[in-house]
């Protein structure tokens, strides 16, 4: 009765976070469209995107980043861009910078929230930030610069941080509903204090690891001069539309609950629970990755060939989008997997795994962008398997741990939805040759409108699928809404 209770709140909240980071992630596609058409895939969109990379690396460390900015944007361009890009790129970063205190505070908020079983307030809470950086920086910057140029990029600037504070505040009235109130305390010998830093060093150098790997990255990119840092931060933000949606959602909603039966010592539900997080991605990004991949250059010329983003730039663009769907589904499932290892105490296997990432993703780095010459495009594919190792090795030692993982049953389902996906890839190549093939000459809402159908159909057509091979995840969403609607279940 209470595994029964526990999944059909687990179902609920998936939903409610679902659809607040659904809200968040086209509002921060819009957002990554306005600036796109008003700065065009090159030096001053790189430039931005790369001020605004820098305090993500170093976060909390303020007044160190906007002292040191001139030698951190050296470190993370290799010093290869010219003199007024960096200088152009050591202001923003310095303007930005206080963002990032911002943004920890509001995660801190977030996770109080989420303790508390809130999350819909929190996962709307990202809105904010996008809602704050779209409309003042763009108002800032056209006061500014109406025409757009560089100086304009200040403005966006000064969005970012209200956006960030926007983000914070808006989670307080949720935090008062719950019944807390702020109150300075300086007392870091608390006993509390000291047990929250133990256990959040594990994730600390875990995440350290993850950020040395974008510095890496991102001194690649900055390497190959203008544009594919723009080229590939775009390519991810698409990517990270469907991770947002439904890995995050998933891993939100699992976490409590494989965390409760940890405690409790009850391993065969959080075994049930952990693979059905697991199985619940996989129907969920495998057609995403398909999508994305087949369906790249249509995708990203309706949403950003606007303004001063050519077709050119599209394609570019679309190229580092096809190979980041390929780590997607990897993407998604660590979401829910990593989480896990810290819930059964084992808190030093993500940051091991992170750190043997490290000198992969160096490796294959170099491999594709200069050995094969692959370019921008190497960098993604080069992430996507570094996603897909770390995945591997976790789910192995996660088996290991647990003793049996429900691995049949996942590997059983996987296969069903891959046939799904096939079906889905049909529909996608039929898409292409038949109404997406004289694309360059479409108008607008001509695009809009193929683009729209060869989704919809691609959807109908996996999801039947599915349903018709018995993936047991559909029919428990086929049930979900057949009790909505007062019919009897399947």
């Amino acid at each position: 009765m209470t595994a029964a209770k526990d999944q059909r709140a687990s179902t609920r909240a998936t939903g409610i976070v679902g659809m607040a980071v659904l809200c968040s992630r086209v509002l921060g596609l819009i957002r990554e469209m306005v600036f796109a058409g008003l700065f065009g895939a090159g030096r001053n969109l790189d430039a931005f995107l790369m001020a605004f990379r820098l305090p993500n690396l170093l976060r909390a460390v303020t007044l160190l980043g906007i002292i040191f900015a001139p030698q951190l944007v050296d470190l993370l361009t290799w010093g290869s861009w010219s003199p007024d890009k960096t200088a152009l790129t050591i202001l923003l970063t310095r303007i930005m910078w206080p963002f990032m205190l911002l943004v920890s505070l509001a995660a801190l908020v977030m996770g109080i929230l989420n303790a508390k079983h809130v999350f819909g307030p929190p996962a709307m809470a990202s809105s904010y930030f996008n809602l704050g950086s779209i409309i003042g920086g763009v108002a800032i910057g056209w006061w500014l610069d109406p025409h757009f140029g560089a100086r304009s990029l200040i403005g966006l600037a000064i969005g970012t941080l209200i956006g960030g504070a926007w983000q914070l505040m808006g989670q307080f009235p949720s935090l008062r509903r719950v019944g807390y109130k702020y109150r300075a305390d300086f007392q870091w010998r608390d006993e509390g204090v000291r047990t929250v830093l133990t256990l959040m060093a594990p994730a600390v150098i875990a995440a350290s690891a993850v950020q040395v790997n974008v510095l890496i990255n991102s001194g690649f990119a900055a390497s190959l001069g203008n544009g594919p840092v723009s080229w590939l931060n775009i390519a991810f933000r698409l990517m990270q539309l469907p991770l947002g949606i439904f890995g995050v959602a998933i891993g939100t909603v699992t976490l409590p609950l494989v965390s409760k039966s940890a405690a409790v010592g009850d391993m065969d539900e959080f075994r049930a629970i952990l693979a059905r997080g697991m199985r619940l991605a996989f129907l969920l990004t495998i057609p995403s990755a398909i999508g994305l991949a087949m369906l790249a250059s249509p995708i990203i010329s309706v949403i950003y060939q606007h303004g001063r983003f050519t077709a050119e730039m599209t394609q570019q663009t679309a190229g580092a989008l096809q190979l980041y769907a390929v780590g997607l589904v990897s993407y998604a499932v660590l979401k829910v997997l990593t989480p896990a290892f810290y819930a059964i105490g084992h808190r030093n296997t993500p940051m091991v795994v992170s750190f043997l990432a490290i000198g992969t993703n160096l490796f294959l780095n170099w491999l594709f962008t200069f050995r094969l010459g692959w370019g921008h495009r190497g960098l993604a594919f080069s992430t996507s398997l570094v996603a897909t190792i770390n995945f591997v090795l976790l789910y192995a030692l996660m088996r290991r741990h647990t003793r049996r993982l429900e691995t049949r049953q996942l590997l059983i389902g996987l296969g069903k939805i891959c046939v799904a996906g096939a079906l889905l890839a049909l529909v996608c190549w039929a898409a292409n040759h038949w109404w997406l093939d004289a694309w360059a000459q479409l108008r607008f809402v001509a695009k809009l409108c193929a683009l729209l159908v060869a989704i919809a159909l691609g959807m109908i057509t996996f999801f039947v699928g599915a349903f018709l091979l018995r993936v047991s995840e559909v029919h428990d969403v086929v049930d979900l809404i057949r009790r909505r609607l007062g019919n009897r279940p399947l």
